[in-house]
Order: structure tokens, then C-alpha cells, then sequence
């Protein structure tokens, strides 16, 4: 783990110590809570594109349903 540093207004240090209580956890476990929550993980939103993808396409080996036919359409557009 990295230590850092962070200014807090009296109320959110008030919110923050209420939530970890109501918790039960440390004041540190509510701030990466919050830090998962609010800052994405693009990597691991890169590896679920990619496993959505894959998946999109392993159901299209039939060769009956749209992606199959337009694969190159239906991922510009995003649907995958």
C-alpha cells in the first residue's frame, strides 16, 4: 500500500468517521471503497471489452446471428 496525504473539510472528515463506523471498517477502507467506485480501472474495463468481445464472437461461430453476418458494423457501433 502507498500512504498519502489528503485535506479534508471538517464535514467530510465528520462523514468519513460516521461511514467507517457504520461500517466497521478503518477510514482508509472508505476512501479506496470510494476510489474504486468514482475512479474507473482501465484496465480492467480494457480486459471486460475484450472478454465481451470475445464472447460476442464465439457466439457468432453458428454464423447466425448479427455479428456473425456484420461483425465489422456491429462493433463500430459499439454493441460488443
Amino acid at each position: 500500500m502507498i500512504r498519502t496525504q489528503v485535506s479534508l473539510t471538517d464535514d467530510q472528515m465528520r462523514r468519513l468517521r460516521r461511514e467507517a463506523r457504520r461500517r466497521h471498517v478503518s477510514m482508509a477502507a472508505v476512501i479506496r471503497d470510494a476510489v474504486d467506485r468514482v475512479v474507473p480501472d482501465e484496465d480492467a474495463l480494457r480486459r471486460d471489452r475484450i472478454d465481451s468481445l470475445l464472447a460476442a464472437a464465439g457466439s457468432a461461430a453458428s454464423g447466425t446471428g448479427l455479428v456473425a453476418r456484420d461483425h465489422d458494423a456491429e462493433l463500430a457501433a459499439g454493441r460488443w
